[in-house]
């Protein structure tokens, strides 16, 4: 984990827990001659702009006391999205039926990539129901095995 992220983790966190928040990714990036610092939090139900422009204000401050970024860069503060990314096993274990897309990094059964529901997540395997074809398969996904992974929209 780079300096920048641990330092904002920890700048975080208490804001967000004083606001019954939660942490879901942190992202600093380089996108073309611009940085980013990119804040995904969450609450039940969902969270809004100004819930988001709120932990923003609050963690901005922070940045300029700690400045543990040198460069100029763009803090962004928002929700993670309806693809939120699945990083935790608390993270799998809370969207137990919801459809998801798995990334591996060695493949299991030929494939490195699944896209279907979560049907269990046991501490320690995901069991993942797909489709092939016209037939539903269930595999079962070592979670030491996982590359990324993502709520998915299914049409």
């Amino acid at each position: 984990m780079s300096a920048v992220i641990k330092t904002t983790e920890e700048l975080v966190i208490p804001i967000l827990t004083k606001k019954n928040l939660e942490l879901v990714d942190i992202e600093y990036v380089k996108e073309g001659p611009n940085l980013f610092l990119r804040v995904y939090i969450d609450k039940p139900g969902g969270i809004d702009i100004t819930e988001c422009g709120e932990v923003s204000e609050l963690l901005s401050e922070e940045l300029d006391r700690v400045d543990p970024i040198k460069d100029a860069y763009f803090l962004e503060v928002s929700s993670p999205g309806v693809e939120r990314p699945l990083k935790t096993k608390q993270d799998f274990a809370n969207n137990i039926g919801k459809n998801v897309l798995i990334k591996l990094y060695s493949p299991i059964d030929g494939e490195k990539e699944f896209e279907g529901i979560l049907k269990d997540f046991n501490n320690e395997i995901a069991v993942v129901s797909y489709k092939v074809k016209t037939r539903t398969k269930e595999i079962e996904i070592p979670f030491d095995k996982i590359a990324k992974a993502r709520l998915a929209v299914a049409f």
